[in-house]
């Protein structure tokens, strides 16, 4: 891939602006100019074996046209961290490689990205108890009392965390109270596991009207394709397994569980929400989440932005990209 101006693509954006159509009908044109291209998922929830409807995740038929890789990869029970992530990204993209192909990476999980592309921070190791004082505030507090701690601390990772991450929530809390010094101060030195490519970066965005529309009409048809069906089944096959001895572990405390909509959908199914209240919910959260993302990505440098809401932006756009490639002339892609 030595030839060409990028050696990886990387397709970026808040949820529900279309990432990955854009990135499979980009892959459908390189492949018909003879360029051969693999998708990496950098979506946190793809990773989960058993999370497809809520997570969009690509189908048999998608992932048959073309090879996908960081799908389907741990179990819901399992944590998956930045540094995972990256690990197992930077091998794919050799493996890519390897085989002639163009990486395309694609996904909004943009601490992720940065992990694999910038580095994580050297952050010192912390301690057993640190962390069984914190699952003991826990239990006593709930994660709100550990999220307000968090603010007060390390606003900057509390802006960037879900507030019901609770696996995020406590190791932005671990580090402080080890080390004194906010995570997100340690993620600024960053500089272990940095993988160097030459890189172009394509961002979705939409107008916030438009996003928060998208946001709610994919949840509906999320529910129409199954959505609640799968978190039933994920709940009634998966959790007993895991839930013995742990003192009526709930479904939510599973590190997958809670992801946006899963949580929700288990609250209903436990009987604490209707229905109609957990998709108010889950859209809700969504729009928050999409806002967060959209406030990251803004500050990434270097992003050729595009708007999928403008007829006829994504065929120019991946027209231009197209030709760059076959072409060697980056500067034809306008940032």
């Amino acid at each position: 891939m030595a030839s060409l101006p990028w050696q990886v693509i990387v397709v970026l954006g808040p949820t529900a602006t279309g990432k990955s159509a854009f990135a499979m009908e980009l892959a459908a044109d390189l492949a018909g100019r003879g360029i051969a291209v693999e998708l990496i998922s950098a979506d946190a929830l793809q990773a989960y074996r058993g999370l497809s409807v809520g997570t969009a995740k690509p189908g048999p038929r998608e992932r048959t046209r073309l090879r996908h890789h960081l799908i389907d990869v741990i179990e819901p029970h399992q944590a998956f961290s930045a540094g995972e992530f990256a690990r197992r990204a930077a091998v794919a993209v050799a493996e890519i490689e390897a085989r002639g192909a163009l990486p395309i990476l694609v996904g909004g999980s943009g601490f992720y990205l940065r992990a694999l592309f910038e580095g994580l921070a050297p952050v010192p190791p912390v301690g057993a108890d640190v962390r069984e004082a914190l699952r003991a505030d826990l239990r006593a507090h709930g994660l709100c009392g550990l999220v307000r701690e968090l603010r007060g601390v390390d606003p900057e990772s509390a802006e960037t965390l879900a507030p019901g991450d609770t696996q995020r929530v406590l190791r932005a809390l671990e580090v402080v109270r080890a080390t004194g010094r906010p995570l997100s101060e340690w993620q600024r030195l960053g500089t272990e596991g940095r993988l160097e490519r030459r890189l172009l970066k394509v961002g979705l965005t939409v107008p916030r009207a438009v996003l928060y529309d998208a946001v709610e009409k994919r949840a509906r048809r999320m529910l129409e394709r199954g959505w609640l069906a799968e978190v039933e089944r994920l709940r009634d096959s998966y959790l007993p397994e895991h839930a013995r001895g742990r003192g009526g572990c709930s479904l939510g405390e599973l590190p997958a569980f809670q992801a946006i909509g899963y949580r929700q959908l288990a609250d209903h199914l436990d009987g604490n929400l209707t229905l109609e209240q957990a998709l108010e919910e889950t859209v809700r959260a969504t729009r928050r989440y999409a806002k967060r993302q959209e406030t990251w990505f803004r500050k990434e440098p270097r992003v050729r932005w595009i708007d999928p809401s403008k007829p006829g932006e994504t065929e120019r756009a991946r027209k231009r990209i197209v030709e760059a490639l076959v072409g060697g002339r980056p500067s034809e892609v306008a940032p």
